[in-house]
């Protein structure tokens, strides 16, 4: 059986139990996102809005977010193009990250 940790780091995943903080993660946000997302996660002409029910948890899990980062994303969903990797985001960062996407969709009335 492959060692957990070395599945959780190969996912692009912080180690189990890691809670992210939506505080860091608007600033992250705003460094590693916002070019493209806009500041607010509210989108911009570069990217889409992550504040919206195409990205609501039981649409894109906090999983995909975190292969996203990792590997990029092929244009699904958007006619914005490609979404680059991340290489310069790390796994906790990019929970912290996530943590305040949903924070940020559950505020707007987006949940799960």
């Amino acid at each position: 059986m492959p060692d957990p940790v070395a599945r959780r780091a190969a996912l692009h995943l912080p180690p189990a139990g890691f809670i992210g903080d939506a505080a860091q993660g608007s600033k992250l946000f705003v460094a590693y996102c916002s070019s493209c997302h806009g500041n607010s996660a509210q989108g911009s002409t570069q990217g889409p809005p992550l504040i919206s029910e195409v990205y609501r948890s039981k649409h894109h899990a906090d999983l995909a977010i975190h292969m996203a980062v990792r590997d990029g994303v092929h244009q699904h969903h958007w006619n914005f193009g490609d979404m680059a990797a991340i290489p310069t985001i790390n796994p906790e960062q990019t929970a912290h990250v996530i943590a305040y996407i949903r924070l940020e969709q559950s505020k707007a009335g987006i949940n799960e």
